[in-house]
């Protein structure tokens, strides 16, 4: 029986792709592994950070809106993006890494049961590492050597992704009944669920909250992918969550990996994503993400696109 393998990819929105691609790359010492563009309005970056070459797991993904507002916070929202890093002392070099660069963060604290450090970008979208404490991580996460961050302080992958809903059970029931999420931990306050037991990549965090929803903007996160592992199981994903009541938007091609996409009963909005063909598909691993990469459907037209971009480099 297939089963969900931990997170994909986690996507968010940027007023500005230039001063985003900096933050993440200079600061947060990630690999850029795909300089794409929105593949429904080729007119907006679409940028890809992540691993050595983009793993799934590991992947930050932004869509570039230049006329975006304000995010006003409330609920029905993914809220809160986890990263994993190595070690406690990892977190006391970002803390002091923070300081140096002027990155808003909080004091090393705990949370969903570990050590961590909350921290927001440039545009308020709010993260917070996690030491992993040498737990398992999957086995093809790989370091980039030519990271701005010492590879024993880099940041690993996701971890826990923090969601706020007016109704918690549904989100809950949806979690385990349709992927086979397991509750971890509960109490009056929030359910810590995982898609394979003991594993942080694959971890959600759900809290409950009335009030009026969220309203996106820049720094507000727009879905979370979840990992399946090929073709044949997205198929029967598309089946199981149609069978629960839920309209999909069928199987799409991105190129670098399949999916399909559909809102739960808070409004949440899921994607589930294929490991294949990745973001070699199109690049060798030594020049990923430096040129700006099309599916095919868009290559005729490269020209008039990359005239409407302003160049990151």
């Amino acid at each position: 029986m297939p089963t969900i393998l931990g997170h994909h990819h986690i996507s968010m929105i940027t007023k500005n792709a230039k001063k985003n691609d900096e933050f993440y790359r200079e600061i947060l010492g990630l690999r850029r592994v795909k300089k794409s563009v929105n593949q429904d309005d080729p007119s907006m970056y679409h940028l890809f950070f992540g691993d050595l070459v983009g793993s799934p797991g590991t992947g930050l993904t932004f869509f570039e809106i230049p006329m975006v507002g304000r995010t006003h916070r409330g609920t029905n929202a993914i809220t809160q993006i986890g990263l994993l890093v190595p070690s406690v002392e990892s977190l006391q070099y970002w803390k002091n890494r923070f300081e140096e660069l002027n990155v808003k963060h909080d004091e090393i604290s705990r949370y969903a049961g570990r050590e961590a450090l909350a921290f927001e970008d440039p545009e308020g979208l709010r993260m917070i590492l996690l030491s992993n404490n040498g737990e398992e991580i999957p086995e093809f996460w790989a370091t980039w050597d030519l990271s701005s961050v010492p590879s024993e302080h880099q940041i690993l992958g996701m971890g826990t992704i923090e969601i706020i809903v007016k109704n918690a059970g549904k989100l809950e029931r949806t979690l385990t009944e349709l992927f086979g999420f397991i509750v971890k931990e509960r109490s009056k306050e929030q359910i810590l669920l995982q898609s394979i037991e003991g594993q942080r990549f694959g971890e959600i965090l759900v809290r409950e909250l009335n009030g009026p929803g969220e309203k996106p903007g820049r720094g507000s996160i727009h879905h979370l992918a979840l990992r399946a592992k090929d073709d044949e199981e997205l198929a029967y994903w598309n089946k199981k969550v149609r069978e629960r009541g839920f309209q999909t938007s069928g199987i799409v091609d991105r190129f670098y990996f399949k999916s399909l996409y559909f809102r739960e009963s808070n409004g949440i909005l899921f994607e589930i994503a294929t490991d294949d063909p990745g973001f070699t598909v199109d690049s060798d691993v030594e020049t990923l993400g430096e040129e700006l990469a099309l599916p095919p459907f868009l290559e005729d037209r490269r020209e008039e696109i990359e005239s409407s971009l302003e160049p990151l480099d």
